[in-house]
């Protein structure tokens, strides 16, 4: 008689032997799964999720950076402008050429003539300089009204000091006047 195969000496076991065997073979088959499979996945999903926490954090950071970095750059730009409409108000340099200029241009549009320009030496004040100019204007008197008016809207600071009218002369309906005025422009200290 030939020797009995396994499958027929389990089938001669008695069930409780048989429902150990089967729950000791499921215990290893699920052993074996999660130390081959679930363990190292669920690891990866760990480091995964660590992975993706710290990238979060750093994104929120670049973010953070970005907005300052825009904030800071916005805030520059308009400096920038502000610093330009200074610069036109109260320049580095004298530039009495273009001033001198300028008010020349102003006094052909309102219908005046410059007779003299003198101009005086720069005196030192706390954060500026003092650039004084003389000059002597002739042209009626709404001219040199619309003459001052025009200096006042020149984006330089121009102060008109000391203004004398004198010598009218009636010239049919029109009266001319002679004035004498000090243009006072004034420059930046250098820091």
């Amino acid at each position: 008689m030939a020797a009995p195969t396994p499958a027929q000496q389990f089938t001669k076991l008695p069930s409780s032997t048989k429902i150990l065997v089967l729950a000791f073979m499921l215990g290893l088959f699920g052993v074996g799964y999660y130390m081959l499979l679930h363990s190292p996945v669920t690891e990866e999903i760990q480091n995964a999720q660590s992975a993706r926490t710290q990238l979060q954090t750093q994104l929120d950071a670049a973010k953070d950076l970005q907005e300052r970095f825009l904030r800071l750059r916005e805030e520059t730009e308009a400096r920038k402008i502000v610093d330009q409409q200074n610069i036109r108000i109260l320049p580095a340099n004298a530039e009495i050429a273009g001033m001198l200029g300028e008010l020349n241009r102003i006094a052909e549009i309102s219908g005046l003539t410059i007779r003299s320009v003198q101009p005086n030496a720069e005196s030192a004040e706390n954060f500026y300089f003092r650039i004084p100019v003389n000059l002597k204007i002739t042209g009626r008197y709404h001219e040199i009204a619309k003459f001052f008016y025009n200096v006042s809207r020149l984006p330089r600071a121009i102060n008109m000091e000391n203004i004398e009218l004198s010598q009218p002369k009636v010239d049919g309906e029109n009266v001319t006047l002679d004035v004498s005025v000090l243009a006072t422009t004034f420059r930046r200290k250098d820091a």
